[in-house]
């Protein structure tokens, strides 16, 4: 298993990877990804007390994440992993010195296609974070495999093919 470089990144995506493709976004080992114009936000449990969300346009108007607070969101860029490629989200850098956390589902199957899920929270005591369409959220990195797996994601996966933030389906 090989860990892609820029070069390689940018091939990868000039064929379709990452799209919208942006050059500016490709780093030395990662490509930077922003966030999407959609969160979704918990809302009180229903009467039979199944979990809610409420979805929040951020395209025009920011959402403020109060300390403490969690929503979904998801990268703008559609991401088609090839079968021998896999990758894993991570927060940028400068967003975890601002208080931004993200959950740890970040690994990415080898075949899948979409846009990413992220599970993003306010780590701050006392200062709210900003969230807007466009914002550089976090990168990824992507692994050549020695082989494609038997049954990619294309074939196996329950998240594959999704537009827009998703709850967990269990």
């Amino acid at each position: 298993m090989t860990t892609l470089v820029d070069f390689q990144i940018i091939n990868y995506c000039v064929d379709g990877m990452v799209k919208p493709f942006d050059q500016h976004l490709v780093n030395p080992a990662s490509y930077d990804v922003t966030l999407g114009g959609e969160i979704l936000i918990e809302s009180p449990p229903s009467e039979d007390g199944s979990r809610r969300w409420v979805s929040v346009d951020i395209s025009k108007k920011s959402y403020i994440l109060m300390p403490g607070g969690f929503v979904l969101g998801c990268t703008q860029q559609v991401v088609k992993l090839p079968d021998t490629i896999e990758a894993v989200f991570c927060l940028k850098s400068s967003r975890g010195r601002e208080g931004f956390d993200h959950a740890l589902a970040a690994y990415i199957d080898p075949g899948y296609s979409g846009n990413i899920t992220l599970e993003i929270k306010n780590c701050n005591n006392y200062n709210n974070l900003e969230l807007y369409q466009g914002l550089r959220i976090g990168q990824l990195r992507f692994t050549k495999l020695g082989f494609p797996p038997d049954a990619s994601y294309a074939k196996t996966g329950r998240y594959n093919n999704d537009s827009k933030p998703q709850p967990s389906r269990g």
